[in-house]
């Protein structure tokens, strides 16, 4: 049973999330030749203050370009 997990930044519509979910099931169910009920997609979205890089958060990045 695949499953496929994937995290963003906090903050797009829903109807993005839904879109990723179709199209990374498809391309799982596709590529390991399984059935649709074995695949499993998981979405974390991570508040922008808990994402960093480079010892600075999303949060602090978007700010900083107000």
């Amino acid at each position: 049973m695949p499953l496929v997990e994937i995290s963003v930044v906090a903050g797009r519509p829903q109807e993005k999330i839904r879109d990723l979910i179709h199209r990374v099931h498809a391309a799982v169910r596709d590529s390991l030749n399984v059935p649709d009920t074995a695949i499993r997609v998981l979405v974390r979205e991570i508040p922008p203050e808990h994402w960093a890089v480079g010892d600075v958060t999303k949060a602090e990045q978007e700010a900083s370009h107000d």
